[in-house]
């Protein structure tokens, strides 16, 4: 009877459902501001409508390295050693940790403005080896057209960036290419840490017609100290992250975060099911919206054309 007793006990404990969580996702980001945190959302509501939900089958771990460098590879070393399923490190210092930091675990990038330039990938088609995401590579020459047709007299741009973020300096070549058909001139001024934002963009007063601020994670996070420099000079600022424009920029014409982190979850997915991160290629995220801040652009005394307006996917009034 006791043996009886114990074999049925043994299958009842089968049969009910695993308290342990099936899948690990573990996502971490360089630093906390509204596109990455978006990008980070969308990862997980693209999990969610795949069937795997937070405390369903599905853990979810996020960390943010608070725009240091070593915080980031710290977490990459941690998530590594914890073995989760999938890594997806968004922005490309986070993106070149943990690919530095594992061969073995799948990782899928996101928010990476130049993959190949950052050493993620060796072929954007045949990624190969255990690494796979999405590029958000910013279409400068239509920001060079953008700021064009808002200022036609325009001959100087201000590039405000951190010299040391991989992806904008990747971007500061293509801007130079796209705007020396225009003839307009770059002129860099770069910030290592946020306290240095506001110092870098009062060096390009006086300097420049305009101020270009790229998809860089360190100046997006002081991006209100920069705001505050163009508004006193009277200088337009443009970015190429569209949740900036709320913020201060004139207008941006970039991806949606959200968006993004929905594309990348799916891809997140698809290695979920057992597809091979290396045979998926690595893609540029799809869509671009055009935002403008008409009540900004008033601040400073610049009325936007009605061709920009007309056109734009939100206007902050």
């Amino acid at each position: 009877m006791k043996a009886l007793f114990l074999a049925l006990a043994a299958t009842a404990a089968l049969a009910l459902p695993a308290q342990a969580e099936d899948v690990t996702v573990a996502v971490t980001a360089i630093v906390e501001h509204p596109a990455l945190d978006a990008a980070r959302d969308g990862v997980k509501d693209a999990l969610a409508a795949a069937g795997y939900k937070e405390g369903e089958g599905l853990k979810f771990v996020y960390q943010s390295a608070q725009g240091n460098p070593a915080t980031a590879a710290q977490i990459a070393r941690q998530f590594v050693g914890d073995a989760p399923n999938v890594i997806v490190p968004i922005s490309t210092p986070s993106a070149q940790a943990v690919v530095s930091a594992t061969r073995d675990i799948p990782v899928v990038f996101t928010a990476v403005s130049d993959p190949l330039g950052a050493q993620l990938v060796k072929d954007m088609d045949k990624p190969g080896g255990n690494v796979t995401g999405l590029s958000d590579m910013s279409p400068v020459a239509a920001h060079i057209d953008l700021i064009k047709e808002i200022l036609p007299q325009v001959k100087t741009i201000g590039y405000l960036y951190n010299s040391g973020e991989a992806n904008s300096v990747s971007l500061l070549a293509a801007l130079k290419q796209a705007a020396e058909p225009a003839g307009i001139k770059v002129v860099e001024s770069a910030a290592t840490k946020t306290a240095e934002v506001q110092g870098a963009a009062r060096a390009l007063v006086g300097r420049v017609d305009a101020i270009y601020v790229p998809t860089d994670n360190t100046i997006i996070s002081a991006l209100e100290a920069a705001v505050s420099v163009a508004e006193e000079a009277k200088l337009p600022l443009f970015t190429a992250d569209t949740d900036s424009v709320n913020r201060g920029s004139i207008a941006a014409l970039g991806f949606n975060y959200y968006d993004v982190g929905v594309q990348t979850g799916e891809v997140v997915v698809r290695i979920l099911k057992g597809e091979k991160p290396g045979d998926i290629p690595v893609t540029v995220a799809k869509g671009t919206d055009l935002v403008v801040n008409k009540k900004e652009a008033e601040k400073i005394g610049l009325k936007l054309p009605e061709s920009v307006l007309s056109r734009a996917t939100k206007v902050i009034e």
